[in-house]
């Protein structure tokens, strides 16, 4: 008995110490993979905003609670099983799905970039005449949440591509990609809620009886203006140097290694002559080139989508009525 017992206790120790290792691997998983998609996650949080600015303060929060919830269900319910499965029949896609979005981000991007030089707006906007309000907020939903479903596939793909060579297991895999997924929708929902709510706090805060309040209440009123037009140009930036960046490191992975060897020598050279800022220096020098490989595909993309197919279309819609 003594001896059966001594057993069970050996073999409880072990089933600890694989579940303690498991744990472990998801910890080391969620975190390399958090950081691999950094890039995205700031993007996220960058462009969210956009879609409740201008609306009525009271709406802030609710429009803000759904495009959480779409955000958990496309990754929960749609990206983590397709992830898993394309990692399991064919994990050779993932490469090409990585370009795609990427491609996709840099065509956002180019669209932003054009619309502030004086091109073609794309959708309604709160610079337009709104009907119906109750209709207008649910299409704006609606985009974020079809963007969020971009920006959230980039998210899996970069966190699985990661977690992929971390470890083989597939539970591992899957409660990693989960715990990236939750986590980073909550950062993000958290800190877009923080933001859009920080010209009502300033507002309460001029109430205050306390002068210093009053000071740092008008202090965040002043800012917000400044802080949504930084976002909105912070958010344009990382859809095209994430979008390039991506491109760039998808086509290397396809064998197609002069572009992402020309960005990288460009940004060896840069940390070779500046010494103590190499770091920082290289890691710009790459992410302008991202950048404006991005904003080059994107405008691209903007020429075939907007002019060439637009262009094809009258061309059929003239054939038929002759």
């Amino acid at each position: 008995m003594p001896g059966g017992l001594v057993a069970l206790l050996d073999d409880i120790s072990v089933i600890a110490r694989v579940a303690a290792a498991s744990i472990d691997d998801v910890g080391v998983a969620v975190g390399k993979a958090g950081t691999k998609a950094a890039g995205v996650v700031i993007d996220d949080a960058a462009v969210t905003p956009s879609y409740v600015t201008g609306l009525h303060p009271s709406r802030e929060l609710p429009i803000i609670a759904k495009i959480a919830q779409g955000s958990l269900k496309n990754k929960l319910l749609f990206l983590l099983p397709g992830a898993l499965l394309l990692s399991w029949l064919l994990p050779q896609a993932i490469t090409y799905i990585l370009i795609l979005g990427g491609s996709y981000l840099a065509f956002e991007g180019a669209e932003k970039v054009l619309e502030k030089l004086g091109g073609e707006k794309h959708g309604k906007t709160l610079e337009d005449a709104i009907d119906d309000p109750a209709k207008f907020e649910q299409e704006r939903i609606a985009g974020a949440i079809r963007t969020d479903l971009i920006l959230s596939a980039e998210i899996m793909a970069i966190a699985l591509n990661e977690v992929a060579t971390q470890t083989d297991s597939f539970w591992t895999r899957a409660i990693a990609l989960a715990a990236v997924g939750i986590a980073i929708t909550a950062i993000v929902y958290g800190a877009v809620a923080l933001i859009v709510k920080m010209d009502d706090v300033g507002l309460h805060m001029t109430e205050r009886a306390s002068t210093s309040a009053q000071a740092i209440g008008r202090a965040l009123l002043k800012a917000m203006p400044i802080l949504l037009t930084a976002l909105s140009l912070v958010g344009t930036i990382a859809m095209l140097w994430v979008g390039g960046g991506i491109v760039l490191h998808g086509l290397h992975e396809l064998g197609l290694h002069a572009p992402s060897d020309l960005a990288h020598g460009a940004q060896h050279a840069v940390e070779e002559a500046t010494g103590a800022f190499a770091g920082v220096a290289g890691w710009f020098t790459y992410a302008a080139i991202s950048a404006l490989v991005g904003l080059a595909l994107g405008m691209l993309i903007v020429f075939v989508m907007h002019k060439v197919l637009r262009m094809g279309h009258g061309v059929g819609k003239e054939a038929e009525a002759h």
